[in-house]
């Protein structure tokens, strides 16, 4: 059995749970339960807050946790990046009263800035050469400049309007975050074999995602065309059809690149050309 902390609310909180999910490990839900147990996979979840996952996890109270790369960075405890997972993006940023002129990052000088980060604020400030006062504060910090509280903060930004709607711009992107798997460096053999078997399940979990696998039909005389414009994983399939001069060619496609490849296949002659989703891809 092994133990992964998870945040217990919010948008990493459903992300994780439906990663997990699509990795078929089902987790009960229990909105009361800190600890639960997976019903097909030798793994409990932990529910925690997010800024506690990492010492949770430096600890060995729990053996793995997937936590934000801003809270692992600013905890600074001894654990190890085992993947990166690709959601609940968000970058830290500096950001300042809209009506003030900005004329880079020295403006910051003797201003005080309130921040929930100290820690990665304090290494940027020292790295660009420049002295702050550093106000630390949990939630709402993007007020502070409204109350006459800071003269700027270091916060979150994700879409953006949060600042907007305290009058504030964005300035100065410090480190951009995504979800981290991390990981005890004192795991059992036992339990690096089924952090093993669940990186098998989420890589081939990840490597489904934006893709589409798509068949269709080719004349014979067009096929070189066909499989010259087609980004498969590695080479399409190509099966012969029983009516003669055509076959049925088979492979997987990028979404991002969907409409483009298609296009071009259709103006190639590929006919019944279908679309059909991607779940797990195992590469």
């Amino acid at each position: 059995m092994i133990r992964i902390a998870v945040q217990s609310k919010g948008r990493l909180y459903e992300d994780t749970m439906s990663l997990l999910a699509e990795a078929d490990i089902k987790i009960p839900s229990s909105k009361r339960t800190l600890l639960v147990q997976s019903t097909t996979f030798p793994l409990e979840v932990l529910y925690l807050r997010d800024d506690d996952i990492p010492q949770s996890v430096a600890t060995g109270v729990a053996d793995l946790g997937i936590v934000g790369e801003n809270e692992f960075v600013e905890r600074d405890e001894k654990a190890d990046i085992v993947r990166r997972l690709g959601f609940s993006r968000c970058r830290l940023s500096l950001a300042i009263p809209k009506a003030e002129n900005y004329n880079g990052v020295e403006w910051f000088q003797g201003k005080k800035i309130a921040t929930s980060y100290p820690l990665i604020l304090r290494r940027y400030l020292a790295e660009q050469g420049v002295q702050a006062d550093v106000h630390v504060i949990t939630g709402s910090v993007e007020i502070s400049p409204g109350i006459g509280l800071a003269d700027a903060i270091f916060d979150i930004v994700s879409s953006g309007s949060t600042l907007v709607s305290n009058n504030l711009r964005e300035v100065e992107t410090v480190m951009q975050s995504e979800a981290l798997l991390i990981a005890n460096k004192q795991l059992s053999d036992d339990k690096k074999a089924i952090l093993d078997e669940l990186l098998f399940r989420i890589e081939a979990v990840k490597a489904a995602e934006d893709k589409k696998y798509v068949l269709m039909n080719v004349p014979t005389e067009r096929l070189k065309d066909v499989i010259a414009v087609l980004p498969g994983a590695k080479s399409p399939t190509v099966m012969p059809l029983a009516t003669e001069g055509w076959n049925s060619v088979h492979t997987v496609i990028d979404e991002r690149r969907f409409w483009e490849v298609i296009s071009q296949l259709k103006a190639l002659g590929a006919q019944g050309i279908l679309v059909i989703p991607i779940e797990k891809m195992i590469i």
